[in-house]
């Protein structure tokens, strides 16, 4: 067990439909490194995900939304799948929040769909990005210079496209977290 990440606490933010391995693998990386991590959603109990074709698992929620706030967390990771995405873009405190770690400089990973949500901020312009195909032309609409890479940073922003690149977005989320806060241009 790696404990480059002791004492960091992650915010994963996560409604029904988000894809299982964006949430699983991510999760587990984290807590493998030593950090803290929090499962938020939009209400409390359980989560459930997306495995690809069909429904998956139920995860616990730790908090929700209306009970935490930039200033708990090192970092924030935002999975994908599209039922998940759409939902959290829609919720203003989750847009709140996400902003204010746009504006921190604090590390954010997000994968595949993930990224629609941080299109709701109005920070995207200029930043080097990816994600799923499909939305390639709404981040490009919000000011973001897309590429089609396994995973991109930009200043402590991580994003990668899909579950098989999961490996490279994983190690990438680790490395920005563990450097800490970022400048963002």
């Amino acid at each position: 067990m790696d404990n480059k990440l002791n004492n960091k606490k992650v915010a994963v933010i996560v409604a029904d439909g988000f894809e299982e391995s964006e949430f699983t693998k991510p999760v587990e990386a984290l807590k493998g490194a030593g950090a803290q991590v929090d499962v938020i959603s939009l209400k409390a109990g359980k989560v459930k995900a997306w495995s690809e074709k069909d429904w998956g698992g139920e995860y616990d929620v730790d908090k929700t939304i209306d009970a935490v706030k930039e200033a708990d967390y090192d970092a924030l990771v935002l999975p994908g799948g599209v039922m998940n995405p759409d939902q959290l873009r829609a919720n203003a405190e989750v847009v709140g929040f996400v902003t204010d770690f746009m504006t921190s400089g604090k590390p954010v990973a997000a994968i595949c769909h993930g990224p629609w949500t941080l299109i709701e901020t109005g920070k995207l312009k200029g930043k080097k990005m990816t994600s799923y195909h499909s939305i390639k032309t709404d981040l490009i609409n919000a000011g973001a210079d897309w590429v089609d890479e396994e995973v991109v940073v930009d200043h402590g922003l991580v994003t990668s496209r899909k579950p098989e690149d999961l490996d490279a977005f994983c190690q990438k989320m680790l490395e920005e977290i563990a450097e800490g806060r970022h400048g963002r241009r």
